[in-house]
């Protein structure tokens, strides 16, 4: 690259999932705030989600191939090594040609070719770029982990995370989108019950398990919708593009209907339109529902390693939130606990509050200002 440079240069990796790829563009909308120049350059591959997540966002993405690691010995162990150097070399490559100050990895497949190609072992470059690294799950990744030995500032979600030996990450919790963390559900809340459909004197249930949905949220939510219905409660119900439900006839349904979606485009109205969440408790989920003041029944995924219910124990302690297992999560349940804590006004703003309370909302300020430190860059500055 020739010529004078004068832009501050970022290089965000956290492709595959929402869970990485959301914090990371939090990340870059709260740089460009204080930089409104920066150049910021986003790592993907061709099967993730940010092929479409980026693009929307309006940042330039460069796709580099993917290096999943296989989790028993196989065939695809053997080919681990030529698959690392190749992503490597073209990590490289992109890093030198977007002359990056700084590269910010959020885990995944994505994060481990940035962070060796930055500058660690035998992929040392003529240049070494400094590294930040952010860990949003209660159980650090392998990616984060080998990430963490040669960055200049590790920072977490939540304490405990594994991601350093000794001692422990700076806790800043997940970036959020400014978007979600400036929310005043209160001011959008009748053009959210009007969005949806949904009246604005009853008390209403959000309902999503993910992208995909979640059949176990689904069923039984479905099964208890006639004692939803019986006790004036309206339900906002995402089941998830491939899923279909049928909700059984109910003439409470004519004052607390029962709205069925597929997928939630706008979750700043279904936010807002909520008085409390039933959902999966994945990292980005949790932050976005503490962010908004929103009390939760979260419902952790009954696969891996117990993550999920990690994420949401912290939440949970401080009063926001409540837990079950999703072998829990029966009709029976959501008639005996989840109608209650909808008819309680009082109970439900006091989780709310808690709820804000444990949550983050400045985490992707907090993590840009850190950026432009570890990069040597000052907000609000056009030149060098």
């Amino acid at each position: 690259m020739s010529g004078e440079k004068s832009a501050l240069s970022v290089v965000v990796a956290g492709g595959g999932t929402a869970g990485h790829i959301e914090p990371a563009l939090a990340v870059a909308d709260a740089v460009r705030e204080l930089v409104p120049d920066a150049r910021i350059t986003a790592l993907g591959t061709e099967r993730g989600l940010e092929t479409t997540l980026v693009p929307r966002r309006g940042y330039p993405l460069e796709l580099i191939p993917p290096v999943p690691l296989p989790r028993k010995p196989t065939l695809d162990l053997a080919k681990l090594p030529a698959r690392v150097v190749a992503s490597v070399r073209r990590t490289r490559e992109i890093l030198d040609e977007v002359d990056a100050d700084v590269v910010v990895g959020f885990g995944g497949y994505v994060a481990l070719p940035a962070y060796l190609a930055a500058g660690a072992g035998p992929f040392r470059r003529r240049r070494r770029i400094p590294v930040v690294v952010h860990e949003a799950n209660a159980s650090a990744g392998i990616a984060n982990k080998i990430g963490a030995f040669r960055a200049e500032r590790v920072l977490a979600a939540v304490p405990g995370s594994g991601i350093v030996r000794r001692g422990d990450a700076q806790i800043v919790g997940i970036p959020v989108r400014s978007s979600i963390t400036r929310l005043d559900r209160q001011a959008l809340r009748a053009e959210a019950r009007r969005h949806f459909g949904l009246p604005d004197d009853v008390p209403v249930l959000l309902v999503f398990g993910g992208s995909q949905g979640a059949r176990s949220l689904n069923e039984a939510v479905v099964g208890a919708s006639g004692a939803l219905a019986d006790a004036g409660i309206a339900v906002l119900h995402a089941h998830g593009p491939k899923n279909t439900v049928s909700v059984p006839p109910h003439p409470g349904h004519a004052t607390a209907p029962y709205v069925t979606v597929p997928y939630l485009e706008r979750m700043d109205l279904a936010y807002s339109a909520a008085d409390a969440v039933l959902c999966r408790s994945g990292a980005m989920t949790v932050a976005e529902v503490s962010a908004v003041g929103l009390p939760a029944v979260y419902v952790p995924l009954p696969h891996g390693n117990g993550e999920q219910e990690l994420n949401a124990r912290p939440v949970a302690s401080a009063g926001g939130a409540m837990i079950v297992a999703d072998a829990d999560l029966t009709p029976a349940y959501i008639a005996d606990t989840v109608v209650p804590l909808l008819r309680d006004r009082q109970r439900i703003e006091d989780m709310g509050r808690r709820a804000g309370a444990a949550g983050h909302r400045s985490a992707a300020a907090e993590m840009a200002r850190i950026v432009l430190a570890v990069a040597g860059t000052e907000p609000n500055r056009s030149e060098r």
